[in-house]
């Protein structure tokens, strides 16, 4: 069990090697007497539970998303034409709104100011939590930083991040982005990252907690999804997440932590991207290009490079929330554009399979070891920038295509080793059942390959678990 040391006077015993006595008690006399009125009364008394004695807890890692490794190639067929089954396509034109002048940032006069995904956003900061150190490095440490902290004015940065997070949409992990972001700017070592993290987010209403690992600062989610590959602790019958250490090579181990949660924090991370961000454009043009038996084609689109950069943050979570996030408006609509002078006047199947070898055939595939060195779910928009993609991104791009187009009945097929998807058209073909209906695959790995065509290695293979699009 990890032992409370009590009293600062015991502390002197355990200080590193060249700080006498005498510089611990200046240290004292100047953080104590920073934190004599607490701003919020809950904190006096969460500062005081703080002080008992915390428990150990063992480390579970979440498993990888896939139980056996994706395949390193893919498979091809002989394409086919498409056989007319289905009323016929008509999609109606989408005014694609002109490209916006890059704007001169408005200089933003703060203590500091961060670049957030291609926006100025500034904060001030009170002197006393630009001071504040996690110094002595145990318990006491953590004590002492939230006392700092909470009678600091801190209120005036967590009425920002509430104000930015509503301006630009953000998302429980924007604004948690945001938060990081502000961290780095303010400390230069990752334990006060981490602490000032864990305070602001429970002045949020998060509900985190911080714990110890050998001497250092471990900040812990409670989650409404599951994060893959990913350190998590059970504390009084809830899964905390070590988000700061996915897919890491080193195990975390014991961790040392208390069990309430800070008073009003009961909000769990929720990855759910139900809007897209309002982030600053900066446009970058794509170009996609495949072929098949009735031609050659090309489609130019702009997308946002700082969406991207967002993007790329997240850790691996529920497929859920990738196959039903919400569609860039800007992006959707230029392809939607190009798909409507393609298919209309086309009968339903021929729409689907044209789609469908769409995204087959214009990008390369590459696993996710391969090409981010772990494993990367990407979002659509992430599929239509990068060149190369496997299943998983292709059959998300393929699905939510389908879904908004069309608004067909969609769902993810995920094998051991390989994700799908099946469409609930009446086209016959392989297909898999889902309660009491049959969904017709749909592989948008699977090159050349029309509607109702499965891999043969995975045509008598039941599949591990669907997806369904809202």
């Amino acid at each position: 069990m990890f032992k409370q040391f009590g009293l600062f006077s015991l502390l002197v015993f355990i200080l590193p090697l060249g700080v006498s006595a005498q510089s611990f008690t200046d240290f004292k006399r100047t953080q104590v007497g920073s934190f004599e009125k607490f701003q919020d009364q809950k904190d006096q008394e969460f500062n005081k539970y703080l002080k008992e004695q915390w428990k150990e807890y063992e480390a579970y890692t979440t498993p990888k998303f896939f139980e056996k490794p994706k395949p390193k190639n893919i498979e091809s067929t002989q394409e086919t034409p498409s056989k007319d089954i289905g009323p016929r396509i008509d999609i109606s034109p989408i005014t694609i709104p002109e490209i916006p002048q890059k704007k001169e940032q408005e200089q933003v006069k703060k203590d500091i100011t961060l670049n957030f995904f291609g926006t100025p956003i500034g904060f001030n900061v009170d002197t006393k939590i630009k001071n504040v150190r996690f110094y002595p490095k145990n318990q006491n440490g953590i004590i002492i930083f939230f006392g700092v902290m909470a009678s600091s004015d801190y209120e005036h940065i967590v009425y920002d991040i509430k104000k930015t997070a509503d301006q630009m949409v953000l998302n429980d992990w924007g604004v948690y982005q945001l938060v990081a972001m502000l961290s780095k700017s303010i400390y230069t070592q990752p334990d006060e990252e981490q602490l000032f993290r864990w305070f602001i987010l429970s002045k949020l209403g998060y509900d985190v907690k911080i714990g110890l690992v050998k001497n250092h600062i471990v900040l812990l989610h409670n989650s409404k999804q599951t994060i893959f590959a990913t350190p998590r602790y059970k504390i009084d019958g809830q899964y905390y997440y070590a988000v700061a250490y996915q897919s890491s090579t080193s195990s975390l181990g014991r961790l040392y932590t208390y069990e309430k949660k800070y008073p009003e924090a009961n909000k769990k991370l929720d990855f759910s991207l139900e809007t897209a961000p309002n982030f600053a454009q900066e446009l970058v043009l794509k170009k996609l290009k495949f072929s098949s038996v009735d031609g050659n084609y090309e489609v130019d689109f702009n997308i946002n490079k700082n969406l991207i950069d967002f993007m790329k943050t997240y850790p691996q979570v529920d497929y859920d929330v990738y196959f039903n996030a919400a569609f860039d408006s800007y992006v959707y609509d230029q392809l939607a554009n190009f798909l409507r002078v393609q298919l209309n006047g086309k009968k339903a199947s021929n729409g689907i399979n044209f789609i469908l070898h769409f995204v087959q055939k214009s990008f390369l595939y590459e696993r996710d070891d391969d090409q981010f060195g772990k494993d990367k779910v990407m979002f659509a928009e992430e599929t239509l920038f990068y060149d190369h993609s496997d299943c998983e991104d292709r059959a998300i791009l393929f699905a939510k295509l389908i879904k908004k187009l069309f608004n067909y009945g969609v769902v993810g097929v995920k094998y051991k080793d390989h994700m799908s998807t099946a469409l609930y058209v009446p086209i016959k073909g392989d297909n898999v059942k889902l309660g009491s209906r049959k969904y017709v695959i749909a592989d948008p790995t699977y090159i050349n390959a029309n509607v109702g065509m499965n891999m043969p290695k995975y045509k008598n293979i039941q599949p591990e678990s669907f997806f369904k699009l809202k």
